[in-house]
């Protein structure tokens, strides 16, 4: 059988060919479903997924904690994958059929303000995201418009290009705090983000990098990835005021406040975590007489994508070392339970259909 587009731009996959989804009907409840394999439309192409891994988001969706406003069920998960061009859509390009790639999660519309400005991680078009609202990747083949493909080349690590989608965020973080070489920098949280952070940040010559995180583990981690320091909480608490800047990205109750206590006065302060509402605690004498700059990152817009994408492709960021643990479909549920757990030996796990 080609590989190669018939008229009509899809790939012939077979009178019989299927494929298999996770679907979660409602909060705790999934099944694995077998259905014909999908047809990408105008503008679409369908990939086949190669690695999905599963964050602290997917888990939310799964215990349905998840803002309503930001799932809809029933829905497939997976909003951090990568895999390979499998068949393409009326308006795509055919030779994008065979190529590595990964592609932004947020359905941005591309026409409103923000959107024409570069955010498109803030479309005001209404929000639809890849695994939330639309068919993700905890499946055989994801179905996602062209243009938001970033493509890889053709000797990638799929299985560590999965987690380009939270590098993606955290090279997002980079890109508002600006860091400077020689700046003294602290990562709040050493999870995959934050992990993920140390090595981005290390690549811009700081005179300090200091993690904190309550886990030993997860600091030695840290430490491995270009991190100079690394404290517990209590630890940290004598380096307050000590930073340039700070990158929160843990998302838990006390991060947010604990990021600015660290924080220089007229130093930057950039939120990365998702909190439960008026959970941060932060002191807001503390962000005026400190002269404070907060920022915060919701996702990744397209320019940050191809910062993460192009600092992959270098070398500078190598997420294959945060993985620890790989399940095919139908272990799901194991899988999920693992995120979030608390225990220390789980970094990244992934869904390897």
């Amino acid at each position: 059988m080609s590989d190669r587009p018939a008229a009509g731009g899809d790939t012939p996959a077979g009178p019989a060919a299927t494929g298999r989804s996770v679907v979660v009907d409602r909060p705790g409840a999934h099944r694995l479903v077998t259905g014909p394999v999908p047809v990408p439309g105008p503008g679409e192409v369908r990939v086949r997924v190669a690695a999905a891994g599963i964050c602290m988001s997917d888990r939310e969706v799964y215990d349905g904690h998840r803002d309503p406003a930001y799932v809809r069920y029933p829905v497939t998960p997976g909003h951090e994958w990568s895999g390979t061009v499998e068949a393409v859509g009326p308006g795509v390009a055919p030779e994008l059929v065979g190529r590595k790639t990964v592609a932004e999660g947020f359905r941005a519309c591309g026409t409103c303000t923000r959107c024409r400005t570069g955010e498109t991680s803030l479309c005001t078009g209404g929000y639809e995201e890849t695994g939330f609202t639309v068919p993700g990747a905890f499946a055989d083949h994801v179905v996602v418009p062209g243009r938001l493909l970033h493509l890889l080349d053709n000797d990638a690590d799929l299985r560590a290009a999965a987690l380009l989608e939270p590098a993606a965020v955290v090279a997002a973080a980079v890109r508002t705090c600006r860091p400077e070489p020689g700046e003294r920098i602290a990562v709040v949280g050493a999870g995959t983000l934050g992990l993920l952070a140390v090595q981005l940040l290390a690549a811009t010559s700081p005179a300090e990098l200091t993690v904190v995180d309550p886990r030993a583990e997860r600091g030695a981690a840290a430490r491995l990835f270009g991190a100079t320091d690394s404290r517990t909480p209590e630890e940290a608490k004598d380096a307050h005021g000590r930073y340039d800047l700070v990158v929160e990205t843990a998302g838990a109750p006390t991060t947010a406040a604990a990021a600015c206590l660290l924080a220089r006065r007229g130093g930057r302060v950039v939120l990365t975590g998702m909190f439960a509402p008026g959970a941060t605690g932060i002191d807001p004498a503390l962000l005026t007489l400190g002269q404070l700059t907060v920022h915060g990152v919701f996702g990744a817009p397209s320019a940050a994508w191809a910062f993460a994408v192009r600092a992959f492709t270098s070398g500078v960021l190598d997420p294959g070392p945060l993985i620890t643990h790989e399940f095919p479909l139908e272990r799901f549920g194991e899988a999920v339970a693992l995120v979030g757990g608390g225990d220390p030996g789980t970094g990244k796990v992934l869904l390897r259909p």
